[in-house]
């Protein structure tokens, strides 16, 4: 996809329930695409974060863009919400971590999977859950492409944007049952 130079970025703040989070976003000529989600954590704002991976980026939206918007609040809020692959600058990721990142859109709502047997589903058992983890946790589209669904083998919740607080708290919205231990029950893995 080529973008034009004069085409800047622009952005939305998203209020939710775990905090507000930034979508960077840019017209293409085929239309706007989400460059990137950026998620509430504990340490730095959101918009922070946005402001210093696209300096140059000033509040703005489309009809599309404020569609999406909309969407991933619902999904935050707990509602089950398909999102439009096509509003999403996925070719600015490497072919790997695509690949990744499709599989992981493909996680059903209310399952999870490990990362060891998406390296297998996508037919690269050798690349092993270390390298499907690394690839997951460089999401850029998270919230729209569902990382949360991939957990360690035990179950066990590790890293994410938002924070494993928020992790947690959207697998439990989509019905995921957790141990006493704060793992993930295995009962409904994809």
């Amino acid at each position: 996809m080529r973008v034009s130079t004069t085409d800047a970025f622009r952005y939305l703040l998203l209020p939710s329930r775990f905090g507000a989070l930034g979508l960077a976003w840019r017209k293409t000529e085929s239309g706007p695409r989400v460059q990137r989600v950026f998620l509430p954590d504990e340490h730095t704002p959101a918009l922070e974060r946005l402001k210093q991976a696209f300096v140059q980026a000033t509040p703005g939206s489309v009809p599309e863009m404020d569609d999406t918007g909309r969407r991933i609040q619902a999904a935050l809020e707990g509602q089950p919400v398909e999102f439009p692959l096509d509003r999403i600058a996925l070719d600015t990721c490497r072919p790997f971590q695509k690949s990744v990142l499709l599989a992981e859109r493909q996680i059903p709502r209310g399952w999870v999977t490990t990362y060891g047997r998406l390296a297998v589903r996508l037919g690269q058992p050798l690349a092993a859950a270390r390298a499907v983890g690394h690839a997951s946790a460089r999401n850029p589209f998270s919230i729209i492409i569902p990382c949360h669904r991939v957990v360690g083998s035990n179950g066990e919740l590790s890293g994410y944007q938002g924070g494993l607080r928020m992790k947690r708290a959207l697998l439990e919205m989509e019905g995921v049952e957790f141990s006493p231990a704060g793992r993930a029950a295995m009962n409904g893995i994809y």
